[in-house]
C-alpha cells in the first residue's frame, strides 16, 4: 500500500479538492491503481470518474452485496427467522480456505444475524447458510443453485447487463463470476436505499450472539475501523471488501460528507484504501481527520489482509 502515496499526499497538501457538483472546475481526479473503477454521486447516480468501467472482472466477496439483496428482497422476508447451521457450511469454508464468520454447527442464528456475519467478517459460511435457506429444491446443491439463479435474475432486473454470478459468495467454481465497476456501482446505489443494508454495512462491529466462536464480528472494511487498526475515515458508511487470486483486492465504498454522498467501486486494486480515500476527498472535499487518514496511509500502512 505504499506505491503512489507521495503523489497523493502532494495532491491533498495543495488543496486539489472539489465538490461533487463540479469536479472538472477544480482538478482532474487523482490516479488510481485499480484495473477498473467508477465513482458515482450517491444521490443522483451521476458518474464522476471512471476507469475501464465496462470490462468484466471477477469480483470476489463483493458478490455478497447481491447475496444480501437477494435474501432481503425475498417475498415475505422475516429477519427473525432462524437458520440451522450445518456442518457442511463449515467444511466448505475450510475446504476453500475462505473468509468465515466462524459459525457453530448446530447454532440457529436469525437471518438478521447471518446478514451481519455475511457482510462484516465476509463469512462464506453465512453466505452458504443463507443460500441454502432461501433457495428452492430438494437438496442443498439444488437450493444453492436456485439461489444463484435468483441472484442472476435480480441482476437482470436491475439492468446489470455485464454481470453474471456462478457463486453465492464470490468463490467462483467456473471463473464466470463476473461484473463491471459500473454494474457493481449500480447495484450498490440500489442497495443503499434499503435501511437494513445501509445499517449493516456501516457497522464496525456486531455481537455474534453466541452463534459463532467469535464473540464479535468486525467489519473487514478498514475505512470503518478505528485507529490504529483501521483508517477511521470521516464519513465512511460502507460497503464491502473482496479479495481473491483472480479478482485481486476489491473495494466497494460509500462516503457521506458535507451533505453529499459518493459510491465507488475499485476492482483489482492493490491500493484500494488509499485510492478510495483520494477519490472521496477529491469529490467531497476534506474534513477534520480526512487528510490525516490519507497521510497516515502513506507513512504507516495498515495491514490489508481481512478480505
Amino acid at each position: 500500500m505504499r506505491r503512489g502515496r507521495a503523489a497523493l499526499a502532494v495532491t491533498i497538501a495543495t488543496g486539489a479538492l472539489l465538490a461533487v457538483s463540479a469536479p472538472a472546475q477544480a482538478a482532474a481526479a487523482p490516479p488510481v491503481t485499480a484495473a477498473g473503477a467508477v465513482l458515482l454521486d450517491g444521490t443522483t447516480g451521476t458518474e464522476l470518474f471512471s476507469k475501464d468501467a465496462d470490462t468484466k472482472r471477477q469480483m470476489a466477496s463483493t458478490t455478497k452485496i447481491m447475496t444480501f439483496i437477494t435474501v432481503t428482497t425475498s417475498p415475505g422476508i422475516d429477519l427473525n427467522r432462524t437458520v440451522p447451521i450445518q456442518q457442511e457450511y463449515l467444511d466448505y469454508v475450510v475446504r476453500e480456505g475462505a473468509s468465515t464468520a466462524h459459525l457453530k454447527a448446530g447454532a440457529t442464528p436469525t437471518v438478521r444475524q447471518l446478514l451481519y456475519g455475511l457482510m462484516l467478517p465476509s463469512g462464506c459460511d453465512a453466505a452458504y447458510a443463507l443460500a441454502d435457506a432461501f433457495g428452492s429444491g430438494a437438496t442443498t446443491q439444488a437450493r444453492t443453485a436456485d439461489f444463484v439463479a435468483k441472484m442472476n435474475a435480480k441482476a437482470k432486473a436491475l439492468g446489470m447487463t455485464n454481470t453474471v454470478y456462478d457463486s453465492f459468495d464470490g468463490i467462483s467454481p467456473t471463473g464466470n463470476n463476473l461484473t463491471t465497476p459500473r454494474d457493481l456501482a449500480k447495484l450498490t446505489k440500489y442497495a443503499m436505499t434499503g435501511t437494513t443494508f445501509k445499517s449493516v454495512v456501516k457497522t464496525a462491529s456486531y455481537s455474534s450472539g453466541g452463534t459463532s466462536t467469535d464473540a464479535t464480528w468486525k467489519n473487514s472494511n478498514l475505512l470503518l475501523q478505528p485507529s490504529p487498526t483501521g483508517y477511521a475515515y470521516p464519513g465512511a458508511i460502507g460497503v464491502k471488501t473482496g479479495t481473491g487470486t483472480a479478482a485481486g483486492k476489491c473495494l466497494v465504498f460509500s462516503v457521506t460528507r458535507n451533505g453529499k454522498t459518493v459510491i465507488g467501486v475499485l476492482l483489482n486494486d492493490e491500493e484500494r484504501y488509499a485510492d478510495s480515500m483520494a477519490l472521496s476527498d477529491w469529490a467531497l472535499g476534506s474534513a477534520t481527520g480526512s487528510k490525516a487518514a490519507v497521510q497516515r496511509s502513506n507513512t504507516d500502512p495498515i495491514p490489508d489482509v481481512l478480505d
